[in-house]
């Protein structure tokens, strides 16, 4: 693990990683590791948990997930976050090979020590996002800018789209 993090309960949900040392923007801190499977060994394995709104799923390419469940480090405890200080960037193998296709953590703006570590989740689902599901998956990062949910919109609304239309 890096000397810049550590784990340790997080007011926004349960555990959280947090720096033990001011970090620079652009700071590669840590790889999401666990298990790797296939998409279809992780629907089979996983069919029916979005009801929990937990997960430490990662999609890593159209081929493979990152499970952390099994094998998982540190970064399976980095929290979401509407105004998040890290990224999750997926780093392509050089040599084509999906399977060994990375996700690297890094810091998108500087971070104080003892600033919790956040990035977007991202999270999409394949259903409808009912109030239920996104009652299921809330976000509870606190900003004040906060969407109130982990969950992607599937479409963007009408007056955002006209404002980024050409």
């Amino acid at each position: 693990m890096s000397r810049l993090i550590k784990q340790r309960r997080s007011p926004i949900h349960g555990n959280g990683v947090f720096a033990i040392a001011d970090i620079p923007a652009q700071t590669e801190l840590i790889e999401y590791r666990g298990r790797l499977l296939t998409h279809a060994q992780a629907d089979r394995l996983y069919d029916g948990t979005s009801s929990s709104g937990h997960t430490f799923l990662f999609t890593l390419n159209e081929s493979y997930v990152i499970d952390a469940n099994v094998d998982g480090n540190v970064a399976r405890w980095i929290n979401h976050s509407c105004a998040p200080n890290c990224r999750a960037v997926v780093e392509e193998s050089a040599n084509g090979k999906r399977r060994e296709d990375r996700v690297l953590i890094e810091s998108v703006r500087e971070i104080r020590s003892g600033e919790e570590l956040t990035y977007d989740y991202g999270i999409t689902l394949g259903e409808r996002l009912s109030p239920r599901l996104k009652r299921i998956w809330a976000c509870r990062c606190g900003d004040p800018a906060c969407i109130g949910t982990m969950l992607k919109p599937k479409r963007q609304r009408a007056a955002k789209a006209k404002a980024i239309a050409p």
